[in-house]
């Protein structure tokens, strides 16, 4: 009888260590990350730029500012431009000092002033630039480019994703022995749009080389494809 009962738990024992490393099995895991990214057309530009002046006298300085920031306003809206599409994007007076005899003095007041301006027709970019500097602006920051609609190129890219973290998972699990069974959670990392800019311009002419380019060549300005990057984290079983 006692021969028996042994049989029997060493049976039931090993029935358990059985099941235990079924599951285990079943229960491995691999977790992995993927990236995707899709290319979009940019529709929308904000060019940066304004005037800065310096007198002697900071209400000159100032007044000097806001007459050609007037002038620039009523330029780009005379070329299409919509009057809520020019802001001002910053305002600053500072001094300027000189220094003698361990005397500091002001000798001069600078002011600077700078309008964002939106472009919704990329083409008119570089024209709207050269009347802003025939205006009288002095200053250009740069231009920014983005894309109203990114939701198509949102979806693609978060396939992508997917599509990568599955061959880094087939990967990972054939080269560990194992054969990707399932899935068993899908984190969104989130989908991001990545602009691009452009800054220092001087005017240039296609083909002419920068020594050689001159006021009356006009800027030229390219819009470069907007990326649209999406990631996400999923957690595959594998045996």
């Amino acid at each position: 009888m006692k021969k028996t009962m042994k049989t029997l738990l060493a049976s039931v024992l090993a029935l358990m260590m059985i099941l235990t490393a079924s599951v285990a099995l079943g229960e491995t895991k691999i977790t992995v990350s993927g990236t995707g990214e899709t290319k979009v057309a940019a529709d929308t530009a904000i060019i940066t730029l304004g005037v800065s002046a310096r007198d002697k006298d900071v209400l000159k300085a100032q007044q000097k500012v806001n007459e050609t920031i007037a002038s620039i306003r009523q330029a780009l809206i005379a070329k299409g431009v919509k009057e809520e599409n020019i802001n001002t994007d910053y305002l600053n007076i500072y001094a300027v000092y000189d220094y003698k005899d361990d005397m500091e003095e002001v000798v001069a007041y600078n002011a600077n002033s700078t309008l964002a301006i939106k472009v919704e027709k990329i083409d008119d970019a570089g024209l709207l630039i050269d009347e802003a500097f025939a205006a009288g602006a002095n200053t250009l920051n740069g231009i920014s480019f983005s894309a109203d609609d990114t939701e198509e190129a949102e979806k693609e890219s978060l396939k992508k994703a997917v599509e990568a973290a599955k061959a880094k998972a087939e990967t990972l699990a054939e080269a560990a022995g194992l054969k990707i069974t399932g899935i068993e959670i899908v984190t969104d990392g989130g989908v991001y749009s990545y602009g691009n800019s452009v800054s220092n311009f001087s005017a240039r002419a296609k083909g002419v080389e920068y020594e050689e380019a001159t006021m009356d060549a006009g800027t030229v300005v390219q819009a470069a494809k907007l990326i649209v990057t999406a990631n996400v984290q999923i957690t595959f079983t594998a045996e």
